[in-house]
C-alpha cells in the first residue's frame, strides 16, 4: 500500500491470557484455519517485546473489517485475563516496542491516524483492551 492510501494504523490484541506467549506463526495458523490467506496483521509484538513480521506492508491486512485496504494492523500478544475478560496485561517491553513501531509507521505513513481497534465505528470489542489515544498522549500509563 502506498503512503497516501493508509489512513489508519490500528492497534489490536490477540485476546490471549498473559501466560500464552504466542507469536506470528501461531496467529498465522489460526487465521488460515478460518480460511484466510494468512496472518491478518502486519506486525505482532510478543510478550518479551520482540516484533515479528506478519503480512507485508504493501499488502492489505485482514484485521479490521471495512478498513483493511486503508490501514496497517499491529497486534500485541495478550489482552485478556485467565477467564477471557479484557485486561490491559501487556508488558513494559511490549509497550516500548509498540512506541517504536508506531513511530516508524508514522514516519512511513505520515497522514495515518493511530487508534485502537475498538475506536473504529461499529466495533463492539474491547480490543486492544486499553485506550490507545490516551496512552499516546501520556494521559494513560502503560500499566493502567
Amino acid at each position: 500500500m502506498d503512503r497516501d492510501q493508509v489512513k489508519f494504523i490500528i492497534v489490536h490484541c490477540s485476546a490471549t491470557p498473559p501466560a500464552m506467549d504466542i507469536g506470528a506463526a501461531e496467529i498465522d495458523r489460526w487465521h488460515r484455519e478460518r480460511g484466510w490467506l494468512g496472518i491478518g496483521y502486519h506486525g505482532v509484538i510478543r510478550r518479551d517485546g520482540k516484533l515479528e513480521s506478519g503480512r507485508p506492508l504493501d499488502r492489505p491486512g485482514a484485521h479490521a473489517k471495512g478498513y483493511n485496504y486503508e490501514s496497517i494492523g499491529v497486534c500485541l500478544v495478550g489482552g485478556v485475563d485467565d477467564h477471557g475478560q479484557p485486561e490491559n496485561n501487556f508488558t513494559p517491553e511490549q509497550f516500548a516496542q509498540l512506541r517504536i513501531i508506531l513511530d516508524q509507521l508514522s514516519q512511513r505513513f505520515p497522514n495515518a491516524e493511530i487508534l485502537g481497534h475498538r475506536d473504529l465505528p461499529g466495533v463492539a470489542k474491547a480490543c486492544p483492551c486499553f485506550n490507545v489515544r490516551a496512552w499516546l498522549t501520556g494521559k494513560l500509563e502503560a500499566t493502567e
